[in-house]
């Protein structure tokens, strides 16, 4: 009801602009609370926003011009409501950064030294500009200390991992004094990575940055390059923290060296950070987008324990190796090649959603095949269960169905495979995300790994919170 209200609000604002009544359309965003609208008339378009936290509202306001003042590709402000619960912003299309990464594998270090190259202009704008502007405090050991907790009470604790806590709070110490070691300080974005990122008109345009304040500036390049699903590969990442920290050295007075440890420690806390983010929003609201993330999340902190980053904070390094133990994470994001992500689920709640970013693929209707959930002694069980496997395999239906979706998804795979493009999802639904998706989903993967053994083939039983990987991953 209260967003209706906000909408003819929002309807109303156009009017009373530019004297016509426009077509709207909402535009589906990832975690955040705000809600966007396409207000369009003939080829005239532009984006409306929804938001009832208008101290949020006031400081993307402020923030925006102060950015487009000092030349920096923000969204133009068009109008604002009278409450400031409602505004129209420039239409910067649906193409993001992250899609280009995906879609287009030869040009990543094109677009990621691109969008590095503007994160420093923005970065080293001078202080005077938007201190006054910015709605937050610096960055501070407190801050740090709430963003470490997110990782242990919203990650570890819903995953039962079993920890010492007493050990852990001391490494949450030296992180935090390493942290707050970090020198380097200027207009740090809070969230830059790609999803945050527009192409528009030929440039990359910025938009979410009203969590802006005072802080340590490497971080955003890590949260940049490390992008927990982000498609660079390992050398890719290489390169482009090299190429940051050398442009960087241009324009500050700061020693090279020094700027390689302050990634390095940006870096740890950083998946940290991410975790617990995903745990929260995973792991406690159940939100599908970011349970399906955690696993390349954790590729992340395992690369970390590899590699020896994680040496001087010994229970995150023990709890590290147990994550990897108990959950197969995804370390073929660091690789290239083709991804092929094959997802089970209820229609009842909802498709999957599209972490690629690039809206391609597959979703099959299982509903058709008779249902082993209508028996009471399946009810309990899944599609890996071997007597509702046999269930299903007593007649030729369920084979069928997925033969039928491997003849229709193979040619997408062959041509991906010439392009170069590195995701494709294909998703099988049934009422209950249950048994027949899930036997569809697991016969499907199975196949075309065979089929293809060069692809990567991961498997997401969404409503059982299962992970699987198959073949080269």
């Amino acid at each position: 009801m209260k967003e209706d209200i906000l909408l003819s609000d929002l309807r109303e604002l156009f009017v009373n602009v530019f004297g016509i009544d426009p077509l709207i359309k909402k535009i589906t965003v990832g975690g955040s609370p705000r809600l966007y609208y396409r207000l369009t008339h003939d080829q005239f378009s532009m984006v409306g926003v929804i938001s009832e936290d208008v101290r949020e509202n006031e400081i993307f306001f402020r923030l925006d011009e102060t950015l487009e003042d000092n030349g920096i590709k923000v969204p133009h402000i068009i109008a604002i409501s009278k409450d400031k619960k409602t505004y129209l912003i420039q239409d910067l299309g649906d193409t993001t950064l992250f899609s280009l990464l995906e879609s287009q594998g030869p040009q990543r270090i094109k677009w990621g030294k691109m969008a590095l190259k503007s994160l420093i202009e923005i970065q080293t704008l001078p202080e005077k500009e938007w201190i006054t502007r910015v709605g937050y405090g610096p960055f501070s050991p407190r801050l740090i200390r709430w963003d470490l907790n997110y990782f242990k009470y919203d990650y570890l604790k819903p995953s039962g991992i079993i920890f010492n806590e007493d050990k852990l709070e001391d490494d949450f110490d030296k992180l935090v004094k390493d942290f707050t070691g970090c020198p380097t300080l200027g207009f740090m974005y809070r969230d830059f990575q790609s999803r945050n990122i527009m192409w528009n008109e030929d440039k990359l345009w910025f938009i979410d940055f009203q969590g802006a304040r005072k802080g340590p500036i490497v971080y955003d390049a890590v949260s940049f390059i490390w992008q927990a699903k982000a498609p660079f590969t390992l050398e890719e990442r290489a390169y482009l923290e090299d190429y940051y920290l050398q442009e960087l050295c241009k324009v500050i007075d700061e020693d090279l060296n020094s700027l390689r440890q302050q990634f390095k420690r940006m870096l740890i806390f950083r998946t940290l950070q991410v975790l617990g983010a995903y745990g929260f929003r995973g792991l406690i609201e159940r939100k599908s987008h970011f349970l399906e993330s955690i696993p390349y999340a954790l590729g992340n902190l395992n690369y970390l324990r590899k590699n020896g980053y994680l040496h001087d904070y010994p229970e995150i390094e023990r709890i590290a190796e147990v994550l990897e133990k108990e959950n197969q994470t995804v370390e073929e994001k660091f690789e290239d090649g083709l991804t092929l992500s094959v997802f089970s689920f209820s229609y009842k709640k909802g498709y999957p959603e599209d972490l690629s970013g690039n809206g391609g693929g597959f979703m099959f209707d299982c509903r058709a095949i008779h249902n082993p959930g209508r028996y009471e002694e399946y009810r309990t069980k899944t599609g890996r269960d071997q007597d509702v496997i046999e269930f299903l395999e007593r007649t030729n239906e369920s084979g069928e169905f997925v033969n039928n979706a491997i003849n229709i998804v193979k040619g997408s795979i062959e041509r991906y495979l010439k392009r170069g493009f590195t995701s494709l999802h294909v998703g099988f639904g049934c009422t209950g995300g249950q048994h027949r998706s899930v036997y569809c989903a697991e016969k499907f993967a199975e196949k075309i790994s065979k089929m293809y053994p060069k692809i990567k083939v991961k498997v997401f039983h969404r409503e059982q919170g299962i992970f699987t990987k198959i073949n080269n991953c």
